[in-house]
């Protein structure tokens, strides 16, 4: 094993320590005449990699720009679906409103729930890389089935159009959460040189707040591309094609990310995926078991170096029972891995009507454009999905005056380097949110109201204050995920920030249904909130009701902040 250091014949362990550092997990033996042990005595060198240091120095710049210009080839190929998603089962697969839009609600949800899975494969069985080269070819087929049932849809029974939907679901749930923390594994070159104090916290941090703003930015740059011009082509060349371009620009991103494997950091699997998987399987079965014989300290996670020491005092025996040693070392602190995630819980909860919210844009705000005027200046018409753009624009124009203008003004008056901590930022995204949805519950109420159709323009100030919560809250629950969690476990944390939009898309559509059932009128004859007549319908009330419940979220949200 790297790193082992050969203790004299009949020498004894007098102590066996466990520490969780930036890499994973060190062990150490530690001589009786020895006062601080040297670091020719690990037994696991942390700096274990593919490829000599020096060369990963030299990569990681080039590595981490060949992942920005994968963003947003993958967002683009998403949003060239999602967005005009709804319109399809409409207009094409003669759906009702309703179920179309739990169609689109839960399958989006499958798609962000899945990163559970995928986070533990990446971090505990298989590695990023491979996770990413496995989903990425699924993601692909996925969008050529979706494309050929598109071009023979007329000879193919509804129901197998999921079949390929569900196979992109699958691609994008391991592709993304891998990819984003493998892109942030390019930047850790720098997390090593703690020892020597050449990286300071403060300075980990905020290149990490930048690392996911830009991400987001990547993202959105992607996701504009794909409303803009994928739902015009849906709506006015033809579906097939609609679906086609999305398909091919992940081909050739896929093909990208494989020619540039040389220039990416990647690390050797270890024994250090062990213990992640204990925790992550197990935890629930840790806890209640409540392993803790041992003479455990559990010491609370502060920041991204804080360390997990679990101290067993060892009687004197061979160096050969070094492995057995390990494996109870490892299960004694699984209890505290399994604490960590569970104590993210809370506010995981109470970011899903954020997340219920942030559905809307793909489902009845694009279904309400569609009742409204869309044509400008009575020639060229705007496809409803088209609108979905308009998030993007905002988060794209706000992200650098964020960084430029924001960050400088708060940090005046909080004394923070980032202007204001993270969960004051998620918390400002869902007051902003909450506004959103009072904003469409009035358009709505207008439209209703109005004589002829209202212009499809109406709409631009809900979807500008998403995309504005959408600066706040998402970049910031990406940074919270991820450095709440083990470093061991980076893939999990960007899993749990995107699983809240997966469990939140299918508590939506848990709504719509419960709703439906509850304002039916004459015994369930017709849909109440959510009739297919645009007279009939009342949308605004439902909007009314996801603000209400996205101000109870929000209040339990400010108390439950003051225990992180």
């Amino acid at each position: 094993m790297p790193g082992r250091r050969k203790l004299a014949e009949g020498a004894s362990v007098h102590r066996h320590r466990w520490r969780r550092v930036d890499d994973g997990y060190l062990y150490k033996y530690v001589n009786k005449e020895e006062a601080k042990p040297s670091r020719a005595a690990t037994l696991v060198d942390r700096s274990t990699r593919i490829g000599h240091v020096g060369e990963e120095a030299a990569a990681v710049d080039d590595g981490d720009e060949a992942e920005q210009a994968l963003r947003p080839h993958n967002r683009f190929a998403y949003k060239g679906v999602a967005s005009n998603l709804v319109t399809y089962l409409t207009d094409v697969v003669e759906m009702s409103t309703s179920a179309a839009a739990k169609s689109v609600s839960t399958w989006s949800g499958v798609t962000s729930m899945l990163p559970l899975v995928s986070a533990v494969l990446a971090d505990s069985y298989w590695d990023r890389y491979s996770t990413i080269t496995a989903s990425s070819l699924l993601y692909v087929a996925g969008l050529i089935g979706l494309t050929l049932w598109a071009l023979l849809h007329t000879r193919m029974p509804c129901s197998t159009l999921f079949f390929p939907l569900y196979l992109i679901s699958i691609g994008q749930g391991g592709y993304n959460p891998s990819l984003q923390a493998f892109g942030a594994d390019q930047l850790d070159i720098g997390d090593d040189d703690d020892d020597n104090g050449t990286t300071t916290e403060e300075h980990r941090s905020k290149v990490k707040s930048l690392f996911f703003q830009w991400w987001y930015f990547g993202i959105c740059s992607g996701s504009l591309l794909g409303n803009t011009t994928m739902s015009y082509v849906q709506d006015t060349v033809g579906w097939g094609l609609g679906f086609a371009i999305p398909s091919a620009a992940m081909a050739i991103s896929v093909a990208a990310f494989f020619c540039c494997t040389p220039l990416y950091k990647q690390r050797q699997p270890r024994f250090v995926h062990k213990p992640c998987r204990d925790s992550v399987l197990k935890a629930l079965k840790s806890l209640l078991a409540n392993v803790t014989a041992r003479k455990t300290t559990l010491p609370s996670r502060d920041d991204d170096d804080s360390d997990i020491v679990c101290e067993l005092e060892l009687q004197e025996k061979p160096l050969k029972l070094a492995d057995q040693k390990q494996e109870e070392a490892m299960s004694a602190a699984t209890p505290s891995v399994a604490k960590i995630i569970l104590r993210l819980l809370p506010i995981w909860t109470m970011l899903l009507m954020f997340a219920v919210i942030f559905q809307q844009p793909m489902t009845f705000f694009t279904k309400q454009g569609m009742l409204m005027d869309h044509r400008i200046a009575g020639a060229f018409v705007i496809p409803p999905a088209m609108l979905q753009s308009t998030i993007t624009v905002s988060i794209i124009l706000l992200m650098p005056l964020y960084d430029r203008m924001v960050v400088p003004l708060t940090s005046l008056v909080t004394g923070d380097g980032k202007g204001i901590t993270v969960l004051q930022r998620i918390g400002v995204g869902m007051v902003l949110s909450i506004v959103a949805m009072v904003t469409a519950a009035l358009v709505e109420a207008r439209r209703l109201r109005a004589a002829g159709r209202l212009s499809i323009f109406w709409l631009l100030p809900q979807y500008v204050l998403l995309g504005v919560s959408d600066v706040f809250t998402v970049v910031g629950m990406q940074e919270f995920f991820y450095t709440q969690v083990p470093s061991a476990m980076r893939t999990v944390g960007i899993a749990l920030y995107l699983s809240v939009f997966g469990v939140g898309s299918c508590v939506g559509a848990f709504l719509i249904t419960a709703l439906e059932m509850a304002t039916a009128s004459g015994g369930g004859g017709g849909h109440g909130w959510f009739s297919d007549d645009p007279r009939e319908a009342h949308l605004d009330k439902y909007y009314w009701f996801l603000a209400l419940l996205g101000f109870v979220s929000f209040v339990v949200f400010t108390h439950l902040c003051k225990y992180y």
